[in-house]
């Protein structure tokens, strides 16, 4: 990493508080990639409390041209406006994604529909869609409680990389928690060493 003015942006989906696994481990990563990096600056961003919905409003408003929208319409995208905004000043991103019944948690599904926005974080061509946020670092935290990573039931890790590659974003580590309920010490310990060669790399 090593860039003065690096901007870390931490998101947190869990319901669970202290003893969230995925917020554990994601402030851990947090502390050493600044340790590595004493200039980077530090938003966290919790979205467990839940996002709206998109709406008809919302959709209608986002492929509205932005100088021809209705005051309603600039209310419907506010928040997607922030949400992005913070995004796009990141230079690295820290996702803690806990799986829910085999999936993201709906709040971070729902923070993600918020940030996908055609024209802004992504765009349509005759080749495909091309992501705008490029030159941006990810590291997925993914814990799961009895599900393998990577196995047939796992709808986490593909859908994350899809997800951040759509807006551009295709420098992507996963630290990986996986069947944290099968024998937590070593999964725990396990998940720790990859945090610490992920850092290693980042300061390299």
């Amino acid at each position: 990493m090593n860039h003065s003015n690096t901007r870390i942006l931490k998101i947190d989906s869990s319901a669970r508080a202290e003893s969230s696994m995925s917020r554990k481990l994601a402030q851990q990563l947090t502390e050493q990639l600044v340790a590595a990096n004493p200039g980077a600056e530090v938003v966290s961003r919790d979205v467990s409390g839940g996002l709206p919905f998109v709406t008809e409003e919302w959709i209608g408003a986002s492929y509205t041209p932005a100088d021809q929208r209705t005051e309603a319409q600039n209310q419907a995208l506010a928040l997607s406006d922030s949400l992005i905004e913070e995004l796009q000043a990141a230079d690295t991103l820290i996702i803690a994604a806990p799986m829910y019944n085999f999936s993201v948690p709906a709040t971070l599904k729902a923070y993600i529909d918020q940030i996908c926005r055609a024209q802004v974080t992504f765009r349509y061509t005759e080749q495909g869609p091309v992501g705008l946020l490029e030159n941006k670092k990810a590291y997925v935290v993914a814990v799961t409680g009895g599900t393998p990573v990577n196995s047939a039931a796992d709808f986490v890790s593909a859908y994350m990389r899809q997800v951040l590659g759509f807006i551009g974003i295709k420098d992507v580590t996963f630290i990986n928690a996986d069947r944290i309920m099968v024998d937590p010490e070593s999964i725990l310990a396990d998940a720790q060493q990859q945090i610490a060669a992920a850092t290693e790399v980042a300061a390299a």
